[in-house]
């Protein structure tokens, strides 16, 4: 079957709803969801049984690239400054010299493996060096994987912040192959540029969109998200126009935005967390529906090798030299962060650029690169819990959020909402609540003792083991909050 306009709404209607219908499956089954949508789109396309012939690289690209762009927009409101201050420079570090490291490595590898040029090769491992945004965020999240520490802001760091390196050395390798006569060296002025104009145009636009959402009165409150959508998408065409990094531009744009007040802000949040699970769905489904599995048969042995070195040599490198520095990230918590090297379909994209532009062993490459984030995601996606349970980095299972609610806080409130989990040895416990002494902007909310909840008063006793629900109005309270009932 061919997709026409005659027929491409109903078919996009019918593969959208199996795939949020196939969603809820997967999250009883433990399979990551994305795994499911590729599926989907695989056993849509024209070797599988839906038989949807799609061989459109550039529509692919097109949608590939407005859906990364809404997903680093939505993960970039998510990102709260004050978890990802302490990780800022190993995030960084990660998210340049990490890419860098996995590109060089897995590149010499695939060339000598696939017996081609090195800048060939060099091409497919800068397709790959980056961890996958949609991926990243989609499991730590859906899956509930509580962790330790910086591990969780960095991995999400990580993920938003390394697709514009990957992207730079994707085009850069494009180039080098196309001319032969060209060096590495003439990237570097190239790279300089590119990130500095992007990281210029992300701050300033992100300014400028707090000041216009506050500024500009609409009438209909559903006209903000419409407001905020045609700033996204200038923000990433117009850096992208002047020669800057448009994805560096959209995610930098969205941390400032994101912290920052601004009228609505709750409910944009929210309508660009929805929009960015539509965007995966669509991107993930469409990739899907453009690869041919048949093709993947004749560099299945080559494919299982370069993904396996990724996994087991090249993404652990780069994490161990990229942190060989960093404080209070131990070898246990580097052997996990190695593992959650998640590759999905963000690969898959920068692989249609080598399709588009007419490179030697293109389509060798776009399949190659398809088996390796297919792989990544359901072997390293599916296991992610349990490694982190068994290199000791996940937080207890008690110690996970307690309170199935969800409080509403009014818009520009600097009062949030906090779990506090009461040890043996806290000094809070035998003690009523008015003994504490508690700062006056504060509010124990409610606990969480066994299987009840208490709602407290001022002689209510506070238990080893209980979960406090609390309110505070700064850092200062929260910290002054822990040193009280002596909880981490």
């Amino acid at each position: 079957m061919n997709v026409t306009t005659e027929n491409i709404l109903l078919l996009g209607s019918v593969l959208l709803f199996i795939s949020i219908i196939a969603s809820k499956t997967s999250f009883k089954l433990g399979i990551p969801t994305l795994v499911l949508f590729l599926a989907i789109g695989m056993l849509a396309g024209s070797d599988g049984p839906g038989g949807i012939y799609f061989n459109d690289p550039k529509m692919a690209q097109f949608l590939g690239a407005v859906a990364l762009a809404f997903i680093l927009f939505s993960g970039g409101l998510d990102t709260k400054m004050e978890s990802i201050r302490p990780v800022l420079k190993t995030g960084i570090s990660m998210a340049t010299i990490g890419v860098l490291i996995t590109a060089v490595s897995l590149g010499t590898f695939s060339a000598y493996i696939l017996n081609i040029s090195w800048k060939e090769g060099m091409l497919i491992g800068a397709i790959v060096s980056s961890t996958d945004a949609a991926a990243v965020f989609s499991i730590l999240r859906s899956r509930s994987v509580g962790l330790k520490g910086v591990l969780r802001p960095l991995l999400e760091f990580e993920s938003g912040s390394n697709d514009p390196m990957a992207y730079f050395l994707t085009i850069g390798f494009i180039y080098l192959v196309q001319e032969p006569e060209a060096s590495i060296a003439s990237l570097i002025p190239k790279f300089l540029i590119n990130m500095t104009v992007g990281a210029v145009c992300g701050f300033a636009f992100g300014k400028a969109m707090i000041w216009i959402v506050n500024k500009i009165h609409l009438e209909f409150e559903g006209l903000y998200p419409v407001l905020v959508l045609s700033l996204l998408v200038f923000t990433f065409s117009f850096t992208e126009q002047i020669g800057g990094n448009g994805y560096l531009a959209i995610y930098i744009s969205a941390i400032i935005l994101g912290n920052s007040n601004f009228i609505h802000k709750k409910s944009l949040i929210k309508f660009y967390d929805g929009q960015a699970w539509l965007m995966q769905i669509v991107m993930f489904v469409t990739l899907g529906l453009l690869v041919f599995p048949s093709q993947i048969i004749p560099v299945l042995g080559p494919a299982v090798l370069i993904s396996l070195f990724l996994i087991f040599f090249a993404r652990p490198l780069s994490v161990f030299v990229s942190l060989s520095f960093a404080k209070g990230i131990n070898f246990r918590k580097k052997l996990f962060i190695s593992w959650v090297g998640l590759r999905g379909a963000v690969p898959i994209v920068f692989a249609t650029y080598p399709l588009l532009a007419g490179v030697a062993y293109a389509n060798t490459i776009f399949h190659i690169v398809f088996f390796i984030s297919a792989t990544s995601i359901l072997l390293q996606g599916t296991t992610i819990p349990l490694v982190a349970k068994w290199l000791k980095v996940s937080v207890p299972e008690k110690l996970k959020r307690k309170f199935p609610i969800d409080i509403e806080l009014k818009e520009n409130t600097k009062s949030e909402l906090m779990e506090l989990d009461i040890p043996e040895h806290s000094p809070a416990v035998n003690k009523e609540i008015v003994q504490l002494k508690l700062p006056k902007t504060s509010h124990i909310v409610i606990i969480h003792r066994g299987d009840k909840y208490v709602t407290p008063s001022g002689d209510t006793r506070i238990l080893s083991g209980d979960h406090l629900l609390v309110m505070a109005d700064s850092k200062e309270t929260v910290e002054s909050l822990k040193f009280i009932f002596g909880a981490d």
